[in-house]
């Protein structure tokens, strides 16, 4: 079992920055691959960034590829989403997740999630 907390999230203009972390605890971090996904109102879960548990494999979705980057700690563990150049379409609930292999980049391959974060973006 994995317990994934969010947090960072928060109101900011457009053009700023945030960024979020997920503290895990549980079962050993460092063997998870992570992911940070998120969910507008009326929309479905999207994919926004993964990485591998050795953090050699990392994915971005196209919508944030240059402006947001993910990295992990594993001796803290914790995963990151910096989030720079922010526009009024990033605004959802942001949720981190775990699963086992690789850098999955659909939800299905994720067997724990935190709560979310919200991030509202102010045109």
């Amino acid at each position: 079992q994995v317990q994934l907390v969010e947090s960072g999230g928060g109101l900011v203009q457009a053009g700023g920055s945030l960024r979020l972390s997920c503290a895990a605890s549980g079962r050993t971090f460092s063997s998870f691959a992570m992911g940070w996904f998120r969910q507008a109102p009326g929309k479905e879960r999207e994919f926004v960034a993964s990485i591998s548990w050795n953090g050699r494999m990392i994915f971005y979705a196209d919508s944030v590829k240059g402006r947001f980057t993910i990295s992990r700690d594993n001796a803290k563990n914790t995963v990151y989403l910096r989030m720079n150049s922010l526009k009024p379409e990033d605004t959802a609930v942001y949720y981190c997740a775990a699963g086992l292999d690789g850098a999955p980049t659909y939800y299905s391959d994720y067997t724990y999630w935190g709560q979310g974060t919200q991030v509202t973006v102010s045109s």
